[in-house]
């Protein structure tokens, strides 16, 4: 059973307790990391909870919802042995899984309809690494990860 760490920021509060609710009717144990309420925030701050918790093995995958998925994306990758994925629909988020072995997913709550990122998170944690040819290119991609 797959552990999800989850978080947000204020843009992405509401779709982030739709998803804790989709989590909890697909049987997933997962961390809220925050925020609880609306009230603004960084969501730098939050994509370092939910990647520095994947990257050291505390859960193997983690979410993040802001305004557009992209601010999330960008702090998570930062952190070394993250890779995550920007969905904008089940596609996006199922080659994120076969082909990137993407461990983090982000999405947009005000870009992405409520229904769709439903469906976005469900493809990203039923999908599986590919593993092959892609893993040489993970490697390579680990290997960028070493030179900083």
């Amino acid at each position: 059973m797959k552990k999800v760490l989850i978080a947000s920021d204020h843009a992405g509060f509401g779709g982030k307790e739709a998803i804790k609710r989709l989590l909890e009717r697909m049987e997933i144990d997962y961390t809220d990391l925050g925020p609880d309420s609306e009230s603004s925030v960084d969501y730098p701050d939050f994509a370092e909870r939910v990647a520095t918790g994947v990257a050291s093995g505390e859960a193997e995958t983690g979410i993040l919802v802001c305004g557009s998925g992209i601010g999330m994306q960008i702090a998570a990758n930062k952190i070394a042995g993250v890779r995550a994925a920007l969905a904008w629909n089940e596609e996006t988020a199922r080659l994120s899984r076969q082909h990137n072995n993407a461990n983090v997913l982000a999405v947009g709550a005000r870009t992405t309809p409520a229904e769709v990122i439903e469906q976005i998170v469900e493809a990203f944690l039923t999908t599986g690494f590919d593993g092959g040819r892609h893993q040489q290119r993970l490697d390579k991609i680990a290997r960028l990860e070493e030179k900083n």
